[in-house]
């Protein structure tokens, strides 16, 4: 420990080494425990969030080029994580003229204060590249630990903020009682609820117990809509706020008769027949630095909405789906809301998957009527169907091309989140349908995540999700986890998902 009882960068480069040495979720969890006891308040909320693998700062606007070459280390131990914390945030939001130089120099300031050992650390987690398998939910078991409440209380709570730091810090200074003070609160945005999949509308059907909502699953862009007042804010699934760029969105949340309200939904271009335009075009009204009435113009969106979370003053979190969808009605005019039928009917609910498939669009989530809202959680209470087989995974490496792809990074390494070992498990390479457009974007996007290469191999940060269709699933002694995707291929880039929403090993294993 530093001096003061402060804690030291060094304390928390221990406590990742730890982690990283272990696949049990429980010494893990341990690791986490330990160390969350010895911060003192002021710290904790930081030192959670680097447990996790990441800094408090969602983007601190530094590159790997940024960070190539680096100032001599110090030879002891000196940083304290609030220290790292405070000059990260000045480079994050460092701006305007003379920003770059400015920059520079924080960071060459807090490099040089630190030991070689913690500059690759360092260097990992503003790339939230450590790979030390402490993933959210072992932060969050941890955190029931430190502070002797039950994890149920934990997970509650972090339904309600983006960072489970903020859980932290409530935990151990007010304990159960200020955990059960986080809420939904209109205008900050919660955790989405994801859905489980399943290879058909049968398998979806028979896990629902009775009569279930079988809703069009569309092929855009989910958003949270807010509205407080004349106030609305738009934010993704990753809780991004995109409000500027959507105001299809806000106009139509300002045109609702309730307020306050919380609704989920999904944006998406479509052409003159009413068919979906292709995922790129969504995607690029959400990143692109293009003005925003030229993109309109360019591509206007339509806003759907699929469920309700709050309205006129009433919680909904905690309702089952059949009132959410009640209250969703009686919110959301018809021209708004996802196409859905209610039905216990396997023909009928295939019927509808049928149709929906021929009208251009992914598939269907199957709901059941009695679930709850669980943010931040893929319940069983959620299932998708699409047409094919398909898995959102993240790319580990990119290896560059031959003969007409010399030049541009092509061949890319796939893996599944791995949430028990933390990490990712490799499940093979594909080249397969990429248009030279796609290769042009991904030779920029993969070097501007490249963390070191190994001959003609790229190694990156594991940021990037991508949707990877595929016939099946083969044994293969060949990848780590005894298995292998059979014909693999790129169907998109998914920016509107983060690596923490990529499918896990454990549903890659259960298609086999």
């Amino acid at each position: 420990m530093a001096q003061n009882d402060r804690v030291l960068l060094a304390d928390l480069v221990r406590a990742s080494v730890e982690m990283t040495a272990t696949r049990s979720r429980t010494a893990k969890t341990a690791v986490v425990e330990r160390t969350l006891r010895a911060a003192a308040p002021d710290e904790v909320e930081v030192v959670a969030a680097f447990l996790a693998g990441a800094p408090r700062q969602r983007r601190t606007g530094l590159g790997y080029r940024s960070l190539e070459t680096l100032p001599e280390p110090a030879t002891e131990p000196m940083l304290t994580v609030l220290e790292v914390d405070a000059l990260l945030e000045r480079i994050s939001t460092t701006a305007g003229v003379g920003s770059r130089a400015a920059r520079t120099a924080l960071v060459a300031e807090l490099f040089g204060r630190a030991t070689a050992e913690e500059q690759r650390w360092l260097k990992a987690l503003v790339f939230e590249n450590l790979r030390q398998g402490a993933q959210d939910s072992i932060l969050l078991d941890g955190i029931a630990k430190a502070a002797e409440v039950p994890v149920t209380a934990v997970r509650r709570a972090a339904m309600f903020t983006p960072w489970s730091g903020e859980v932290a810090a409530a935990a151990l200074s007010g304990g159960r009682e200020a955990l059960d003070a986080f809420g939904l609160v209109p205008g900050r945005p919660v955790r989405p609820m994801l859905a489980a999949s399943a290879p058909d509308v049968a398998a979806a059907l028979e896990k629902m117990a009775a009569a279930c909502v079988v809703d069009r699953k569309l092929d855009g862009i989910r958003v949270q809509v807010h509205r407080v007042g004349g106030e609305v804010r738009v934010y993704t699934r990753s809780l991004d706020d995109v409000t500027e760029r959507l105001p299809e969105v806000v106009e139509a949340a300002l045109a609702l008769a309730a307020d306050p309200v919380v609704l989920d939904g999904e944006v998406l271009a479509l052409a003159e027949d009413g068919r979906p335009r292709p995922f790129q075009e969504t995607a690029s009204r959400t990143g692109s630095s293009v003005a925003v009435e030229e993109l309109r113009r360019r591509t206007p969106l339509t806003v759907y909405f699929f469920d309700v979370l709050h309205r006129d003053g009433e919680d909904l979190l905690d309702a089952d789906g059949a009132t959410r969808l009640a209250r969703l009605d009686e919110t959301v005019p018809e021209r708004y809301r996802v196409p859905r039928v209610v039905t216990s009917s396997p023909e009928e609910a295939q019927a509808f998957f049928d149709a929906t498939v021929a009208a251009g669009h992914e598939g269907v989530v199957v709901k059941a009527l009695d679930s709850p809202y669980l943010a931040g959680r893929r319940g069983a209470g959620w299932v998708k169907v699409k047409p094919r087989h398909t898995l959102d995974l993240v790319v580990l490496a990119v290896e560059w091309g031959s003969g007409r792809r010399s030049g541009w990074l092509s061949n890319i390494h796939l893996g599944a989140r791995d949430p028990e070992g933390g990490g990712y498990v490799m499940l093979g390479k594909t080249f397969k349908g990429m248009t030279d457009e796609m290769l042009a974007w991904q030779t920029e996007r993969f070097l501007s995540l490249e963390t070191s290469r190994e001959g003609h191999v790229v190694h990156v940060r594991p940021e990037q999700v991508v949707e990877i269709a595929f016939d099946g699933i083969q044994t293969s002694s060949r990848y780590p986890g005894g298995m292998a995707l059979r014909f693999a291929r790129v169907l998109r880039y998914r920016d509107d998902k983060t690596a923490d929403e990529a499918d896990t090993v454990e549903t890659v294993r259960a298609l086999r």
